[in-house]
């Protein structure tokens, strides 16, 4: 059974997976960013970003980023 991200963030073809991985150091969250992008009938990702790309890749990851605090504050004691 493949592994499933926790959170998603999509802005256009541009997407943020976060994952949640627990490690013997403690709880962990991690981020992919790809680029979707059509090949004939097929949707395919891409790690390569072009100029057009990377105010939403920027956007993306500062929402990735804002997120995982966010889950931070939540699973924190008071």
């Amino acid at each position: 059974m493949a592994k499933q991200p926790i959170h998603s963030i999509r802005f256009g073809y541009i997407k943020a997976n976060i994952w949640f991985n627990q490690t013997k150091s403690g709880d962990r969250h991690n981020v992919t960013v790809t680029r979707l992008y059509r090949d004939g009938d097929l949707w395919r990702e891409s790690q390569h970003f072009g100029r057009d790309d990377l105010l939403l890749l920027a956007k993306a990851i500062d929402q990735a980023h804002t997120w995982i605090f966010q889950q931070g504050a939540v699973n924190e004691p008071a």
